[in-house]
């Protein structure tokens, strides 16, 4: 049974003729079967879907002229450009048809906030509705998970990860060629694509060190000095994986305490099957010595998950002072503050006492494998 999307219902109620709906993923997470799954539900005869790579589609829609989009739309109420960004000055493409074509509803998918930032930026300011499609969300799982099967379930999870795919795979060898293909294939191929780059030995070697730096403040002078390159280089290659849906990454809250550290930045991969095959590690759960790290990446991707789908508005950081005081990860929401300390064994915990004192009116709870679901499932 395929699991239903939670954008499906979203992007159904957001249609608008003067509106571009632009559906933004990384390859794989399910753009196309999501698209397929909205004309289903809008009627075909409604629905025309052109593919950005087709080069035939990339000449029709290169005549940017009125009188030509009219012929290519007549009879349609849905236009939807999947991999948009394939088509040449996408963007001014997309102007013209949305101030053109006053009764139509358009929809563009594109695999890299790069290519959004790049090919349909300026020109739909103001006329574009923006939609992250992730990696399956627990949130997601819940109409078919009840919370034992939900329990037995998180192991995998936390090792091979939630890319759609995998749902169908049964064995775990099978799984971990999957991801295998996925890095290689997507990181090594499309990434270095974007922006030419050649030396795919750095931007694997970079991902290998931020793998084992999940939860704890990353030094782009230090990653540099690995690396043997410079510290823009290197915030410029964690740039475009940020743009790609690889990564993402949280700074240091700090209001009241001269000694909260604030610069640094903590870095988390938007899938953990991801981040095992970069480090080529799919030993079980019980066997690995980085247990922590995985929960810690799954609570944090999947809470980002929840706060995009239920358009949570909220500024995500984690919280550390120099003598170490720390909390995982800090949301600053309706005026208020939440701690939140990531454990994958259930411990009680109390705040650090700098938090106490400097926060006295804040949240603070423990999120464990015995109550992650309010975390995860809720606001």
């Amino acid at each position: 049974m395929a699991i239903t999307r939670i954008l499906l219902n979203r992007i159904a109620k957001a249609w608008a003729p003067g509106k571009v709906i632009v559906l933004l993923g990384a390859r794989r997470t399910g753009k196309t079967f999501l698209v397929h799954q909205l004309i289903t539900r809008l009627g075909k005869e409604q629905c025309l879907l052109l593919n950005g790579e087709d080069m035939v589609v990339q000449q029709q829609l290169a005549q940017r002229n009125v009188a030509n989009y009219e012929s290519i739309t007549a009879g349609y109420k849905y236009l939807i450009i999947d991999e948009a960004q394939k088509i040449p000055e996408v963007g001014l493409v997309l102007k013209l048809l949305v101030d053109s074509l006053k009764g139509i509803c358009i929809l563009a998918t594109c695999s890299s906030m790069f290519d959004l930032s790049n090919k349909l930026g300026e020109p739909l300011t103001g006329r574009k509705q923006e939609f992250w499609l992730f990696p399956i969300a627990q949130l997601e799982y819940a109409e078919q998970e009840d919370r034992m099967l939900r329990q037995q379930t998180l192991p995998d999870k936390l090792i091979y990860g939630c890319y759609p795919e995998l749902s169908s795979i049964k064995t775990h060898i099978k799984k971990q060629e999957y991801l295998r293909e996925l890095v290689n294939s997507y990181l090594y191929k499309d990434i270095l694509a974007l922006e030419n780059l050649r030396n795919s030995d750095k931007i694997f070697s970079l991902l290998k060190l931020i793998a084992w730096q999940v939860g704890k403040e990353v030094s782009l002078e230090e990653l540099g000095r690995n690396l043997q390159m410079s510290k823009n280089t290197v915030e410029r290659y964690l740039d475009l994986l940020t743009k790609v849906f690889v990564l993402f990454r949280i700074s240091g809250y700090s209001k009241n305490l001269r000694k909260e550290i604030v610069k640094t930045k903590r870095w988390y991969f938007f899938d953990n099957g991801v981040r095992n095959a970069i480090i080529a590690n799919f030993q079980p759960l019980h066997n690995r010595d980085d247990r922590g790290m995985l929960w810690e990446n799954y609570m944090a991707s999947e809470r980002l998950k929840v706060q995009h789908y239920k358009g949570i508005v909220t500024n995500n950081y984690f919280w550390r002072t120099h003598d170490r005081q720390e909390i995982d990860w800090v949301e600053e929401r309706e005026g208020n503050l939440f701690g939140y300390e990531f454990k994958i064994t259930e411990e009680k915990q109390k705040p650090p006492k700098a938090w106490r004192e400097a926060y006295p009116t804040a949240a603070f709870k423990v999120i464990s494998t015995s109550n992650f679901e309010e975390f995860v499932l809720k606001k």
